[in-house]
């Protein structure tokens, strides 16, 4: 008897997963991934690590090699890219990038994790040498090598959020001259209340960085090789601009096929199903279903993919899957020079773009009990918590300290998942040792204090 036949498009983390869920699960697959780049797979959130010099090597710096799936019975190709799917006879087409051949395979299943490319600011000079993207192998070592250039002394970063943070914090600790530019009003806007960028920006100015934000870029100014970015209001010397302006779903291949939003995304039902019978998307170029904003958006985080992928392997052979894809909450953390932040869920300006009426508390608060000095690790830790104000369901939190309590971020995380109130979060048991935390725990605190409680002193 034949294998069924499943093809994986995309060899990052949600094609990685879909591939290990399904030798897991299943016996008689005959599995093959398709990727269209040279090197499977770089992992671009380990960029920064690699720009520092903190990673074994730059080879290493993946989610797997394809040998680790070909041992799993999986033919991996590399520099195989995916250009069609004709769904009438279940085929798609592929070109061998290397060859330039075109050969077709056939599929019983299909799933896609095509993923995002970075958006290349549409600007007059956007086509100038030493202008480069913050994603993927060969940009990570071309900025490695920029770094490492005494000629390079300036460097401007468009866009100040996750990679953008991370390009200048890595340019600044290789002895750069480093300006950081967004179009809103603060660094990480879409990621953390006023509150919290408020610290972060500060931070980023000590440690050197020029911040400029609510800018309006005009052009990149240069003859053959960038020499400055102008913006409407001032131009900025750059020997090297690293563009972090944001991502789009590399889905133009898909247009007329499979059915896109006005935006290009991935339109999916709530089992992950395009509109093309058994073909499923997974991934950055999907718009994943949020639980505090019971609807879907844009949630581009690799644990995202990851469980979907998790969900899609799980279901693929029911004509009906038995439940649809619960959801995710969007957790992520950050280290920004000295602080440290993880941040779930929604926060003011997400909800405001997902039309959801939400209310925010800021906590500030020492780490451990007060009887312990700051210079004994007593650090300052701060807590956002986003609810609904009528029900006080949780729907968003982040904490910020330079000691790391990211951790409490998952915690943050799965009372969301959970639809926990502030109530139950104001009462949870959690431990206490002076060494590690207050009489109530941060989050007990942080709690309470949006609920209005007599604050908590000792």
């Amino acid at each position: 008897m034949s294998k069924t036949k499943v093809i994986v498009v995309g060899a990052s983390h949600g094609g990685h997963q879909s591939v290990l869920e399904l030798t897991h699960k299943y016996s008689d697959l005959d599995i093959k991934l398709f990727e269209a780049g040279d090197f499977i797979s770089f992992m671009s959130c380990g960029m920064e690590l690699y720009l520092e010099n903190s990673v074994t090597n730059v080879n290493d710096v993946r989610n797997f090699k394809p040998a680790d799936l070909e041992k799993l019975g999986t033919e991996v190709y590399a520099n195989h890219e995916v250009t069609k799917i004709n769904p009438e006879n279940k085929q798609v087409i592929i070109k061998d990038l290397k060859s330039g051949k075109i050969q077709s395979y056939d599929y019983d299943k299909l799933i896609l994790s095509s993923g995002v490319t970075p958006n290349n600011l549409p600007v007059p000079g956007h086509e100038l040498k030493n202008v480069y993207s913050m994603r993927g192998k060969d940009w990570a070592e071309k900025i490695k090598a920029k770094l490492s250039d005494p000629n390079v002394k300036n460097i401007t970063v468009i866009g100040a959020g996750y990679i953008g943070i991370e390009a200048a914090e890595a340019s600044i600790k290789a002895g750069k001259n480093v300006t950081l530019i967004d179009m809103i009003n603060r660094p990480l806007g879409n990621y953390l209340d006023t509150e919290l960028t408020d610290i972060l920006s500060k931070e980023l100015t000590n440690k050197g960085v020029q911040v400029v934000t609510g800018a309006k870029i005009e052009s990149y100014e240069g003859l053959e090789a960038v020499s400055a970015v102008k913006t409407s209001d001032a131009e900025y010397p750059s020997d090297l601009i690293i563009q972090a302006a944001g991502v789009k779903p590399n889905t133009d291949w898909l247009r007329g096929t499979v059915e896109l939003d006005k935006r290009g995304w991935i339109k999916t039902d709530k089992y992950l199903r395009t509109n093309l019978p058994d073909v499923y998307a997974i991934g950055d170029a999907v718009l994943a279903y949020s639980i505090p904003a019971q609807k879907d958006m844009p949630i581009a985080l690799a644990t995202v993919a990851r469980r979907e992928a998790r969900y899609v392997a799980e279901h693929i052979f029911e004509n009906t899957p038995s439940i649809p894809f619960s959801g995710v909450v969007g957790s992520s953390a950050l280290s920004v020079f000295d602080y440290h932040f993880a941040t779930s869920g929604l926060n003011m300006t997400t909800a405001q773009k997902a039309d959801i009426e939400i209310h925010t508390s800021f906590y500030k608060d020492t780490l451990r009990p007060a009887y312990v000095p700051m210079e004994k690790g007593n650090t300052e830790v701060y807590v956002e918590l986003d609810y609904n104000p009528n029900t006080h369901q949780l729907l968003g939190g982040a904490v910020l300290s330079t000691y790391d309590i990211t951790a409490q971020g998952n915690v943050i995380s799965l009372a969301i998942q959970q639809g926990l109130k502030l109530e139950d979060l104001a009462e949870a048991d959690f431990f206490f040792q002076p060494g590690f935390d207050r009489q109530w725990s941060l989050l007990n605190l942080a709690a309470q204090h949006a609920l209005g409680e007599l604050e908590f002193t000792k």
